[in-house]
């Protein structure tokens, strides 16, 4: 079974709020017959249209392979969140990697947002600003504190507010949390809209777009002079390098990459507007997320809906009644809005990896691959395109300070990760609704 057509149907929009909301986007031609390119880029997200883009603005003649229509994945489900530094604390990273190569790694974070920021503008994207951490625990809010304290005095960033339990529930209107803080150099948008916005960027340089265009296989150049072909339904395209930006939908198309990328399924609903009664839920126009395993996210959007994400599974369905998965953890923050309808409610494929920060290689000698963000990847995402965009063309530091990092396969490798990891995950959200 393939995750590209466990769920939805072909080349439709999930039924999110923002396919109901998006911009309008003609649709791109599909691939057919042969195509000679210098790049093929798989997957039409954030990751691949920054490749694809960048490339394109530098001469580059680039196809893109699009499944089903651009932003059909995570780039254009997801909670809309932009949030700052990379997936683990800088602690963890100077742990990982090293003291320099942590304060690199940071300082790449912050050049994901401003890039991503930079495309919505170009894009007319609006991006609001403020993201807030929630605490479920004292000893988290604790942690927290050393961590701003650090950040500040040894990393130069100071956009982060600590808020004791008053002051937090003052923005947050919810017992569920001991204390907060407050990012002022994060922020929030509309994620389809993003998506689609760097397509018409894409195109508009030069690159060729084309949808409902499934990769079946790729034949990998492995000596000078040979060139890649990547076949596809309809026809092929030959080309000189090819950049994987499939992310959780990647299947099969590299074992390597598979074996240290696990899809995993989240899901989110959208409210009706609540109007008066959005300040139940939110007195700044913020996102916030929460320290759960299983995390709990959730913003309005400009017309005071509540979009709000909970629950994961791993397996290749969605549950059959989404709005009741994510309705359990919304009420448990808000039990205020029992009586709120739910409008939209859809699931949707990322990808973790096993120590949670995303998996960058070289599955062959012409090919770059870039996945795995658990869930921190709108703006890292949007960064890994233009660092393999920049690799393609000799300028590979950036990629190549990502690809160093320790990447780790799942145990069992593609075969055995799902039953496994299926068990861990039981194990976390045990320890969730237990409090632990």
């Amino acid at each position: 079974m393939n995750l590209l057509f466990s769920n939805d149907r072909l080349g439709e929009y999930p039924p999110s709020l923002y396919a109901a909301t998006r911009d309008p986007l003609p649709a791109f031609p599909q691939q057919r017959g042969e195509e000679r390119a210098d790049v093929v880029v798989v997957g039409a997200g954030y990751t691949g249209l920054s490749a694809a883009l960048h490339l394109a603005e530098a001469g580059r003649d680039v196809v893109v392979l699009e499944a089903h229509r651009v932003g059909f994945g995570a780039s254009g489900r997801n909670g809309g969140q932009l949030g700052s530094g990379q997936r683990l604390e800088v602690d963890d990273l100077e742990s990982m990697a090293g003291v320099e190569t942590a304060h690199r790694l940071w300082d790449m974070a912050e050049e994901a947002k401003r890039l991503t920021r930079d495309l919505a503008a170009r894009a007319g994207v609006s991006v609001a600003d403020g993201i807030a951490h929630a605490f479920r625990k004292p000893v988290e809010f604790d942690h927290a504190r050393a961590m701003v304290d650090r950040l500040s005095r040894d990393y130069g960033y100071d956009r982060i507010e600590v808020l004791d339990r008053d002051a937090f529930r003052a923005l947050v209107p919810s017992d569920a949390y001991a204390a907060g803080e407050l990012d002022h150099g994060a922020g929030h948008l509309h994620p389809l809209n993003l998506v689609i916005g760097m397509a018409r960027l894409a195109d508009a340089a030069g690159a060729r777009i084309r949808e409902l265009s499934h990769v079946h296989h790729i034949r990998h150049a492995r000596k000078p002079g040979e060139k890649s072909v990547v076949q596809t339904g309809k026809g092929r395209v030959i080309c000189d390098h090819v950049i994987l930006a499939a992310n959780g939908y990647l299947g099969n198309l590299d074992t390597h990459v598979a074996a240290r990328v696990m899809p995993i399924n989240n899901f989110i609903v959208a409210t009706e507007p609540l109007g008066a009664r959005a300040a139940e839920v939110l007195t700044r126009p913020i996102g916030v997320h929460d320290t759960k395993f299983v995390v709990n996210y959730w913003r309005l959007d400009p017309e005071t809906r509540l979009i709000f994400g909970g629950g994961e599974n791993v397996s290749y369905r969605f549950p059959t009644d989404i709005a009741a998965k994510v309705r359990k953890p919304l009420l448990e923050i808000y039990p205020n809005l029992a009586d709120v309808a739910l409008t939209h409610a859809w699931g949707g494929t990322l990808a973790i990896t096993m120590n949670r920060m995303p998996c960058f290689a070289r599955p062959a000698p012409n090919c770059l691959s870039a996945s795995g963000y658990s869930g921190h990847g709108l703006a890292l995402a949007t960064l890994a395109g233009k660092l393999m965009a920049q690799a393609v063309q000799g300028q590979s530091e950036g990629f190549d300070t990502m690809a160093a990092l320790p990447s780790p396969s799942f145990p069992g490798g593609a075969a055995l990760r799902w039953p496994l990891l299926v068990t861990g995950m039981s194990w976390y959200s045990l320890r969730d609704r237990l409090g632990f």
